[in-house]
């Protein structure tokens, strides 16, 4: 692979114009195509099979009113003033008449008043708009048409919330916190590259890969259901892998040229050696994310797929559109044209801060071990009590609309009006006086622990299906609410027995939590692919059995560190001020598979990058020690950069109001840093001079029949340094 990346590389740098012209080309049309299409995210997440799925789809056939989207508008009355008073009602009358006029998807208004949903002072209520659309297909013209509307109500002195199933807070991609994060990974690079131009191509390339692969991704939303959520872990991996991989060729590249070799030279070998590495680690990371579809859970499978895109997008930017602009620029981006003020802030003693690191660790190898092995293992401890759930509006920033409306119904009618749970009580011919077992039902599910109240069943057209609605004492994410709902379960199993009626629980809160349950089943299963796929290649490409034993070992270190970090801040509430969590949640519930998916890719990146060049070493002089002071001299520096732009950039969604995208900002920015400066940069040098010469043993016969993958280049390296002599 290295010598056609070598071929590929000399290719792109002489035909530098034409890659360039023919990619800016393929950016605009596909960017047309995409704003022709526009956007059209699905946010079910669903998951075929589970029993809260079989009953959300008896009850849209049986009861298909109840599949529009809803708007509820959440009311609290002036001071001094009551929701049912004539002057009130009257204004939140005419606000709902004049939103059913103005769109003809809506199907019904109705105020608090006729739904009798007042609370006991009656100062709050909420009054509900029904469309004939689902809720993710109601339009932005009648998502306007409401926000116009209730300034009515809003003017009239009465604060009006928005809740329902129709979302106003929309998720928000590319806002100042990932600014400020890119602006940090600029400052890193111009550190590195001691220049401010250098510093700005590896970015330029990230950028132009990301865009490509995020207007692919809006395209394809109109022929696949992928949720938001997918594009915003698709621009925070495919921005930070895009900026690490420009970074790694521009770092060969560089060395090449100050080696004495000519431009073209110098690009071709940096596609051919760092390259390789590239499309290794990048691979590594695209096979993780496609191992998301393990679980078999359909929006968790679209994730991987369209972060995955964006991967590969930012390694075939890497290996082709990277040489060509290194072939363009040549000597401006080379290292002999250092910034007058870097160069001061970069002096020429900082430059040996890897190699003062690599040979402090090489004299205290064991307490630079126990110390990193005993530390992370303490941060990793929260995860022992890890709980998984997915957010609701309680989650959300202060400042929604959606969150506003969900203090207030919380203080009207309690935490549980968030968690209601819908019963779907299907009969059968064999069951037996039919009104007296379904009283005796209800009666049964009234008497379980937990329960607020249960709604008349309210029968279906065919006679055969009743939906029952139950409200829970306790919020959503709570544990006694997912114990209720497995009491009820286990309810429905004696029921069956004896008056033939089968009850199936539906509902956002149950179908939230047969998705954690479902994910957290997956998550051994997932763990140990990735665990055994790395260690298998670890083997390919080191050719020794306790260097990959070593890096599994690690992972496995960093990414318990990671979840008991994010456990102690997300779901124990410790800092949430700090990183500006609004309340203590549960961790997301596919946090867990996001993390070990991409922790592993990235994990591996700073291997092999690191790693690989203590092998190049050991294979010239056999001096295991020396190998690993090389490998910390000259790759170091360059895993360190890395590693600190990824952070950067995660960072930078961390900071980010919507709690989907900061839990998983968080996990990542840390994951990293446990994995980059802990794991790659002291636990595994240490154990590496520990282990000695047996780090790199490998039985003859097993040597015999590994392939030579030779990601460092060493085959046509050998014919390049000919042809120079």
């Amino acid at each position: 692979m290295a010598k056609y990346l070598y071929k590929l590389g000399k290719w792109a740098a002489n035909n530098n114009k034409k890659v360039i012209g023919s990619t800016l080309a393929i950016l605009i049309v596909i960017a047309i195509f995409a704003l022709n299409l526009g956007p059209n995210f699905s946010e079910e997440m669903t998951i075929p099979g589970t029993e809260s799925e079989k009953a959300l789809q008896l009850m849209k056939k049986e009861f298909p009113s109840n599949t529009g989207g809803q708007v509820q508008l959440v009311l609290k009355a002036p001071e001094n003033k009551t929701l049912d008073s004539e002057e009130v009602n009257k204004v939140i009358t005419d606000t709902l008449i004049a939103i059913k006029d103005n769109d003809k998807h809506v199907v019904s208004v109705v105020t608090p008043v006729e739904l009798g949903n007042l609370s006991k002072d009656k100062k709050i209520g909420y009054a509900v708009v029904a469309y004939d659309v689902a809720a993710d297909k109601v339009s932005e013209k009648s998502k306007d048409n409401i926000i116009e509307n209730i300034k009515e109500t809003r003017d009239a002195g009465i604060q009006t919330e928005l809740a329902g199933d129709v979302v106003f807070s929309e998720l928000e991609i590319g806002g100042i916190t990932e600014a400020i994060g890119v602006v940090v990974a600029y400052v890193i690079l111009a550190i590195t590259f001691v220049s401010f131009l250098a510093a700005g191509m590896p970015i330029l390339m990230a950028v132009i890969g990301l865009a490509i692969g995020l207007l692919l991704i809006v395209i394809g939303t109109n022929y696949l259901d992928i949720t938001s959520v997918s594009i915003t872990l698709a621009a925070m991996l495919g921005l930070a892998v895009g900026i690490d991989y420009a970074l790694f060729i521009m770092t060969r590249f560089r060395q090449q040229r100050k080696e004495g070799y000519s431009v073209s030279e110098s690009v071709a070998i940096a596609t051919g050696t760092a390259g390789s590495a590239v499309v290794f680690a990048g691979i590594t990371v695209i096979i993780a994310l496609l191992g998301l579809s393990v679980a078999q859970i359909p929006f968790l499978t679209m994730m991987g797929l369209s972060a995955a895109l964006c991967v590969l997008l930012a390694i075939l930017i890497a290996v082709i559109v990277v040489p060509a602009f290194l072939g363009m620029m040549g000597e401006k981006v080379g290292p002999d044209r250092k910034n007058t003020l870097l160069s001061k802030i970069k002096s020429d003693k900082k430059q040996t801060t890897s190699d003062r690191w690599g040979n402090f660790v090489a004299k205290h190898p064991w307490k630079v071990a126990i110390v990193g092995i005993v530390v992370l293992a303490i941060i990793a401890t929260p995860m022992l009590h890890m709980e998984l759930g997915l957010p609701d509006n309680g989650s959300k920033n202060e400042q929604t609309t959606e969150r506003k409306a969900y203090d207030l119904l919380t203080e009207a009618y309690g935490p549980g009006h968030h968690a209601t749970l819908l019963v779907v009580a299907k009969t059968s011919s064999e069951t037996t006086n039919l009104q007296l077992a379904l009283n005796d039902t209800i009666e049964e599910l009234s008497g379980l622990s937990n329960v607020k109240s249960v709604s008349p069943a309210i029968p279906g057209p065919s006679g055969e299906l009743y939906l029952i609605s139950i409200t829970p004492v306790t919020g959503s994410n709570d544990s006694a609410t997912k114990d209720l709902v497995n009491d009820i379960r286990k309810r429905s199993d004696l029921l069956e027995k004896s008056d033939h009626i089968t009850l199936m629980v539906t509902g956002s809160t149950a179908v939230n939590i047969d998705i954690s349950q479902k994910l957290s089943d997956a998550l051994p299963v997932f763990a140990l692919l990735i665990i055994g796929f790395s260690f298998v290649l670890l083997v390919l490409v080191f050719r020794s059995i306790l260097v990959p034993l070593k890096a599994v070992l690690g992972f496995i270190l960093s990414l318990g560190a990671t979840l008991g970090f994010t456990v102690f801040i997300v779901q124990d509430g410790n800092l949430i001020d700090l990183f500006g969590f609004p309340i203590a949640d549960p961790v997301l519930s596919f946090l867990p598979v996001i993390v070990i998916g991409i922790l592993f890719g990235l994990a591996m990146d700073y291997e092999v990058f690191l790693v690989s060049r203590m092998r190049e070493v050991y294979t010239h002089t056999g001096n295991a020690r020396e190998a690993v002071l090389a490998g910390m001299r000259d790759s170091g520096g360059v895993v360190t950069a890395a590693g600190l732009i990824m952070i950067s950039v995660f960072t930078g969604f961390m900071l980010a109001p919507d709690p989907m995208i900061k839990s998983m900002g968080l996990a990542l920015t840390f994951g990293v840093l446990f994995d980059a400066f802990v794991v790659r940069m002291a636990i595994v040098p240490a154990v590496m001079i520990i282990m000695g010469n047996s780090a790199w043993y490998l039985p003859k016969w097993l040597d015999k029949i590994l392939p030579n993958l030779d990601i460092e280049g060493e085959a046509f390296m050998k014919e390049v340094e000919k042809n120079k002599k």
